[in-house]
Parts: structure tokens; sequence; C-alpha cells
């Protein structure tokens, strides 16, 4: 496109969208993968329980604390401190589960 073109703006507006959400789409299911492979959730699992990227963010940290070589209580004590960030974390694993 050259300087004197005029630029069809709603159309460069829609192919960002669409490039901005396949991209998304893309980072989502990268993440799946990623989890189911040190998880027994399988990657389909994972993107039903987890829709939000943010969630699956959330879950990785929780795992990270939970498979820590600390103690039990620091275990505990780190949940309990981002417990507004893991509640969702929590309520779709045990929604899950249950």
């Amino acid at each position: 496109m050259g300087k004197t073109s005029k630029i069809d703006w709603d159309k460069f507006s829609r192919d960002v969208k669409e490039a901005s959400v396949e991209a998304a789409a893309k980072t989502d299911k990268d993440l799946a993968v990623e989890m189911a492979s040190i998880t027994s959730l399988t990657q389909a699992e994972i993107l039903e329980i987890f829709p939000e990227r943010t969630d699956m963010e959330d879950f990785s940290e929780l795992m990270k604390i939970v498979k820590s070589g600390t103690s039990r209580n620091e275990k505990i004590n780190k949940i309990v401190a981002n417990s507004e960030r893991f509640g969702n974390v929590i309520i779709s694993l045990l929604g899950k589960v249950i």
C-alpha cells in the first residue's frame, strides 16, 4: 500500500481483530498442550476447565507452588496469600472432580 493509497480503516480494524483472535486461540491451545504434558488432564479438559488464559496462568502458578520443595505449611501460606487469584482455579478443578 503506497502513501497515496486510501486506507480502508474499517477493513483494517476487522483484520487486526481477526488476527488478534486467531493469535489468542493459538496461545490458549499452546498453553493447554504444555499443561497437559505435566498433568493427568488432556488438552481438551484443560481448555474446558480453564477457558480464560488468565485461569490457565493461575493454574500454572498454583501447580508451581504445590510442586515446590517448600514445606507443606509454606505452600499453604502461599496459596492462602493468593487465595483470590487461585479461587477460580480451585472452583474450576473441584467442579470437574465433583
